[in-house]
């Protein structure tokens, strides 16, 4: 089975990733979910892109970076939103990733001063109303990603919430997150 570094969005390390985490580990996956924001939680978006903003996106990056520290290079790389930022650097700049996957955010490759390494199977998975995803450029290098990349999937959804992955928070749409599930489980058998 796959190894999955599973990095949380700007909430925190919210019971609903541990719930999806174990839903990866149910399906016999091995899954570490660190904790960028030493155990702190946010009620609001606004509220954890504020503490990003404070502790500086960049360290958030650099946190996610050392979470790898001491763990293979085979690794399939996955995050919420504001953990697509370490998600997009260690698979686009450490060596031997084993695939991506960028739930409800995705920046351009060139955040990263690189394009997106050759053999390494990418999905992006979110709502097409979103107004963090669909107005606020993520859906646009998505579908720059996609043509970029050999190996590349857009999953738009219908909707407009944001974190609708996540069964802990208002947003949390079980119809679309069971989909979601559906079909990153079969990128994992896949790889």
């Amino acid at each position: 089975m796959t190894e999955i570094m599973l990095f949380h969005h700007a909430h925190g390390l919210t019971p609903g990733i541990v719930a999806f985490a174990d839903e990866l580990r149910r399906a016999g996956h091995t899954v570490h979910t660190p904790d960028l924001f030493d155990g702190r939680t946010f009620d609001t978006v606004e509220e954890g892109v504020g503490h990003a903003a404070e502790i500086g996106f960049g360290e958030v990056i650099a946190r996610g970076v050392r979470a790898v520290d001491g763990l293979p290079a085979g690794l399939v790389y996955a995050g919420f939103s504001l953990g697509v930022l370490p998600v997009q650097k260690l698979a686009q700049t450490r060596p031997g990733a084993r695939g991506a996957l960028l739930f409800h955010a995705c920046v351009p490759t060139s955040e990263f001063g690189s394009s997106w390494p050759v053999g390494v199977p990418v999905q992006v998975h979110g709502m097409d109303a979103d107004p963090f995803f669909a107005e606020e450029g993520d859906l646009d290098a998505a579908r720059a990603l996609v043509d970029e990349a050999e190996d590349a999937e857009l999953f738009l959804y219908p909707g407009d919430q944001h974190l609708f992955t996540d069964s802990s928070l208002s947003a949390y749409d079980a119809e679309a997150a069971a989909l979601l599930l559906q079909r990153v489980l079969g990128f994992l058998q896949g790889i």
